[in-house]
């Protein structure tokens, strides 16, 4: 497998958070952004502010004034303001990102703006968090949900048509590309725009792809969620979520929330998570080039299906092509046939290590209905391999083994 020397290319160019910088890749933002100014004596990084109170006498009219760290700390401020610019946020400064105490913390922000007794359509594949918080708020009679095929905007259409026709609204059309765990590859230009023509909000969960690979609201959307614990700090050592908006009014009633539910990070948390950005475009370009070899290798043993955007063989493959820019993400799927088969490899593996979550340095691997959360259309033998910084080869030998041995313990002969 050949050395990782290619160069990556960002999706695009934001603008740096100093004014008085050019426009930088985004490779050099950041690490340059949501730094102090450079002057003689100065930290490189600015401090974590360990408080939770501020000194002053001003009411609550003084705009920036702060009172209390629930409600704003300034470790928060460079770095938000760095993920709304990686966003494509056009004013960085006036609606910078909102970080929330956890993924599922954001989650439940966004789905606090859909009325009581209002409607969400939700992908049928999609972070079982959201599915489980999503089934309980339904169970209380709070919301209603529909669950639809996202590659299918025949079905999506249909779905809206039929809530407008018997007289009630679409109210959030929550969205994934690629979804999580089936990896399937959804259309959001044409279903940003088919929300708004039924008068729905768009949020879409962009933690597979990340800011490096596409960006939603350029594309329309209204809300961006992410789940900062995974590849934007990328050492597994936190949890953290976010939630970036174009519209100031709109930020305002999520920062509202969050203020009012607590559901804010802690500062060292925050620190951390800028930290771990500061490398995301070479975490992402090594994992990347990892996961499409591991990719190919797997397909070319011809025994089991194998799904990653990247391949031709994939049914999304042409269309992740046009949305997702600079590549194809470092997660993949193989469906190894029986639950059994499966725990076989996992149980078999060295290097990686089986645990849920993704996106971090080291190269994760489960079988994904062990939950029981798990829609019955995830196949019971697949595992989610979210591949990390190792050396390909290394990976590549570990699992090629456990493979082996699993076959050879079950008499597959493979």
């Amino acid at each position: 497998m050949a050395d990782h020397d290619t160069a990556f290319t960002p999706a695009s160019t934001p603008a740096s958070a100093d004014t008085s910088t050019p426009q930088l890749r985004v490779e050099s933002l950041l690490v340059a952004a949501a730094r102090p100014a450079p002057e003689e004596n100065a930290p490189v990084n600015d401090p974590v502010h360990f408080t939770s109170t501020f000194h002053g006498t001003a009411t609550d009219a003084v705009p920036g004034q702060r009172v209390y760290a629930r409600m704003s700390n300034p470790t928060f401020d460079g770095p938000e303001r760095l993920l709304a610019e990686l966003e494509q946020v056009r004013d960085a400064e006036a609606t910078p990102a909102l970080f929330f105490g956890s993924g599922m913390a954001a989650i439940t922000a966004v789905l606090h703006l859909v009325p009581v007794g209002g409607h969400v359509v939700v992908p049928r594949h999609a972070y079982q968090g959201l599915g489980s918080l999503l089934d309980q708020l339904a169970e209380a009679g709070q919301l209603s949900v529909t669950r639809v095929d996202l590659r299918d905007l025949d079905e999506v259409r249909e779905v809206l048509d039929q809530r407008r026709n018997a007289g009630g609204t679409v109210d959030l059309l929550w969205l994934e590309s690629p979804t999580n765990p089936m990896l399937e590859v959804a259309d959001l230009p044409a279903l940003v725009a088919l929300a708004h023509e039924y008068g729905a909000l768009c949020a879409v969960d962009n933690t597979f792809a990340t800011p490096l690979l596409q960006q939603p609201l350029r594309l329309g959307a209204d809300v961006v969620v992410h789940s900062v614990t995974k590849y934007l700090a990328g050492h597994s050592d936190l949890i953290m979520g976010a939630v970036v908006v174009d519209d100031v009014e709109l930020r305002a009633r999520l920062a509202g929330h969050r203020t009012l539910f607590g559901a804010i990070p802690s500062a060292m948390d925050v620190y951390l998570a800028l930290r771990g950005m500061r490398t995301l475009a070479l975490r992402l370009e090594r994992a990347m080039d990892s996961a499409a070899e591991l990719a190919r290798r797997l397909e070319a043993r011809g025994s089991d299906p194998v799904r990653y955007p990247g391949l031709a063989s994939h049914e999304g493959h042409a269309l992740a092509a046009a949305t997702l820019q600079g590549g194809f993400g470092a997660v993949l799927t193989v469906d190894l046939g029986s639950a059994a088969r499966a725990d076989a490899v996992v149980h078999g593996l060295r290097l990686w290590t089986p645990a849920t979550s993704l996106g971090g340095v080291e190269s994760l691997v489960e079988r994904r209905r062990r939950f029981s959360s798990e829609p019955s259309t995830v196949p019971e033998g697949m595992l989610r391999l979210s591949v990390g910084i190792e050396h390909a080869e290394d990976l590549w030998a570990d699992l090629d083994q456990a493979l082996r041995a699993a076959d050879a313990q079950s008499g597959a002969g493979r």
